[in-house]
């Protein structure tokens, strides 16, 4: 794209806005940016990859940290700003990228580029994709779903100013239930070459 754009997904536990992200992307010609930004940041400031992954996208926990003023000593604080930082840095220089998850759409709000998205599905798509996917029965699957959703919407909530799925916070919710992981990366991306045209 010859302007900048940048699109943030926000998902449900296995909806497929992960999926749909990566077809965006590869549909635009932009670059991807999920967990692989831990890999640069480990890089950057010489931290072993593990130690990140651990905390990555996880509410602190309020017994073991404390807040003076801006700072914080949690260790979840600290990662989420890295990847934060990280995110400016990458949106100052000018690149288009889809980005999943990590409040990108709180953290770069105002931005005229950016183009906020949450997808979500049907609880039973849900629930026989994670069954699917991680080999494991229903009622593990619908655990799992409950657990994700709710520890993606402390984190959310912690670093961000509107509420996780609050249709207010994004230009487009999209329950990729209805026309299923392909097409709606197929309207999705339509969507972003006209968003973007009236920048």
């Amino acid at each position: 794209m010859d302007k900048q754009v940048i699109v943030s997904i926000s998902r449900e536990f296995c909806s497929g806005g992960h999926q749909i992200g990566e077809a965006v992307a590869k549909a635009l010609g932009m670059g991807f940016c999920d967990r692989n930004m831990l890999d640069e940041i480990a890089q950057r400031k010489n931290i072993r990859i593990e130690y990140l992954e651990k905390y990555d996208e996880k509410p602190r926990n309020l017994l073991l940290s404390r807040r003076v003023g801006a700072f914080s000593n949690s260790i979840e604080d600290i990662i989420a700003e890295m990847q934060f930082e990280y995110l400016r840095d990458r949106a100052a220089s000018g690149e288009s990228f889809v980005v999943v998850g990590r409040c990108a759409d709180s953290v770069l709000r105002g931005r005229k580029c950016l183009i906020p998205v949450f997808v979500m599905g049907d609880e039973e798509d849900k629930i026989a994709e994670a069954c699917r996917r991680y080999n494991i029965s229903r009622e593990e699957a619908a655990a799992k779903m409950r657990r994700h959703d709710r520890a993606r919407k402390q984190y959310h909530n912690r670093y961000s100013e509107g509420k996780w799925g609050d249709s207010r916070c994004y230009d487009l919710c999209i329950n990729s239930s209805r026309l299923g992981i392909e097409q709606t990366a197929v309207l999705l991306t339509e969507y972003i070459r006209q968003r973007a045209a009236r920048f």
